[in-house]
Order: C-alpha cells, then sequence, then structure tokens
C-alpha cells in the first residue's frame, strides 16, 4: 500500500491512513470548482481506489464545485465519476458551498459529514443548467421525493442544520472538522466485518434503484445475506455467545 500522497494536477490522494484513501479537489483558486480535466482526474483517481484491495474507504472533501456541460465518455460526466457505481463505501467531508454539480458530486457518498456552514442547493436552477451528473436520481433517493422536488425546483439554498433533517447530511461539524470526523468514521466502519458490511449496504442500493418490486428486492437480500452466514455471522454469533457485546457495550468494537 502507498504511504504517501501523490498529486494527480487538482485532485490529491492519499493513502496513509490504513485502509482509507483520502481524494481531495484542490482548485482553491476556483474555489474547487471542477473543469474537464479535474473531472477526468476524480474519475480516474475513483477507479484507481476502487481497484486498490488495500484500500476499504474513501474519504471525499471539499466538493465545492460547478457544473461544466461537456465531457468525453459516456462513462464518466461533467463531474467526473457521477455515472459510476462505486463499489466500495464512500464518506464525503463537506466543507463551504455544494451546490449544483457539487451537490450532485456528494450525492455519490454513502454518508455525507457537513461543516455547520456547509450549504447545498441547486443553484443552477437561476441559468438554466439542469442537473446531468445524478442529482435527479440521487436526490430523491436520499431524502425522498417531495424534498428533492422542492431543492430541484426553487434552487434554494440549504444550510447544514437543515440538510440533517431531510437526511441529506449525516453529520453536522464544527468548521474544519469535518475531514477528521470523516476519518474517524471511516475507522468506525473499519472495524466491522466487512462482507456482511458490503453486502447489506449493495441490497440497500438494489432495493433503491434496481428492483423491480418489493418482492425482488426481499429475495435478493435474502439470497446476498445468505451467503454471509457461513462466512462471518456464524463466528460472529460465537462471539456474541461468549458475552461480545453484552448489555450494549461494543468495547471490541468501534463505537459509532
Amino acid at each position: 500500500m502507498m504511504n504517501a500522497k501523490s498529486n494527480s494536477g487538482s485532485v490529491l490522494t492519499d493513502t496513509s491512513q490504513p485502509g482509507v484513501t483520502i481524494l481531495t479537489i484542490h482548485r482553491p483558486h476556483r474555489k474547487n470548482a471542477v473543469d474537464p480535466l479535474t473531472a477526468k482526474q476524480l474519475y480516474e483517481a475513483i477507479l484507481a481506489f476502487e481497484a486498490d484491495a488495500t484500500q476499504k474507504r474513501r474519504q471525499q472533501m471539499k466538493v465545492q464545485a460547478r457544473i461544466y456541460n461537456r465531457f468525453t465518455a459516456a462513462t464518466w460526466g461533467p463531474m467526473g465519476p457521477s455515472r459510476l457505481v462505486i463499489k466500495k463505501p464512500v464518506i464525503a467531508a463537506v466543507a463551504g458551498y455544494a451546490v449544483a454539480g457539487g451537490l450532485e458530486l456528494s450525492l455519490l457518498a454513502d454518508l455525507r459529514v457537513v461543516e455547520e456552514d456547509a450549504v447545498f442547493g441547486v443553484f443552477c436552477r437561476r441559468w438554466g443548467v439542469p442537473l446531468i451528473d445524478g442529482g435527479t436520481v440521487r436526490l430523491q433517493a436520499i431524502v425522498g421525493l417531495g424534498r428533492a422536488l422542492d431543492l430541484i425546483l426553487t434552487g434554494r439554498p440549504v444550510g447544514a442544520e437543515e440538510a440533517l433533517s431531510m437526511g441529506l447530511a449525516n453529520r453536522v461539524v464544527p468548521k474544519g472538522d469535518s475531514l477528521k470526523q470523516a476519518l474517524e468514521l471511516a475507522r468506525q466502519l473499519i472495524a466491522f466485518p466487512q462482507l456482511c458490511l458490503n453486502t447489506d449496504r449493495q441490497s440497500c442500493y438494489y432495493s433503491a434503484y434496481d428492483a423491480s418490486s418489493f418482492q425482488d428486492a426481499m429475495s435478493q437480500e435474502f439470497q446476498a445475506g445468505s451467503k454471509v452466514i457461513s462466512a462471518e455471522a456464524i463466528s460472529g454469533a460465537a462471539r456474541f455467545s461468549r458475552g461480545s457485546g453484552r448489555h450494549g457495550s461494543f468495547k471490541d468494537f468501534s463505537k459509532l
């Protein structure tokens, strides 16, 4: 595993944390707006993360960006990895404005750790720029159709606390603490049995996006979960029977 930071133009990659890849959009002179070159670099960085067997988690920080309307391949969009189905859990550390394409980019994450002064919004509503990086698809899956339409139709700003109340933010933290808290959350997730965690994650996404019916979703969940029983659940149940987790004490796990 790499143990140093690497610089790919406007996207920084840091794998010095065990099991964690930190991807940073670094264009301070443009307030982290994503141009086509940065989008391509971000897309390639995500693919490298997916291919790295040593990396279980990714933090994507400071997703302040504006939308661009051209791309060179059907597999990547104006914001880069927006058309990907990422197989590993993703945590976004959101600082400042995550609007238009920046909002869409944050929706790629499973969890969003949001600084207290962060702002979400479909600001592009004012200039006739549509959501083409998954905003109309992912946002409603996360916050529900009614709330998604509120944001999409009005283009209004949404602060961190309101984002938390609607489920768009998962944690609200003090200014400057989003990466620190996201890393702590990633370490907690790493402590869990990984096959079970990833299987349940994939079943959630199947139910949200791919299932043809309630019965289909339930069947997929059972079939996928059954494969975890012999691999992890039996040994986990044995630990539980020996006292692990008794009375709500999880000293042998990172506590969420």
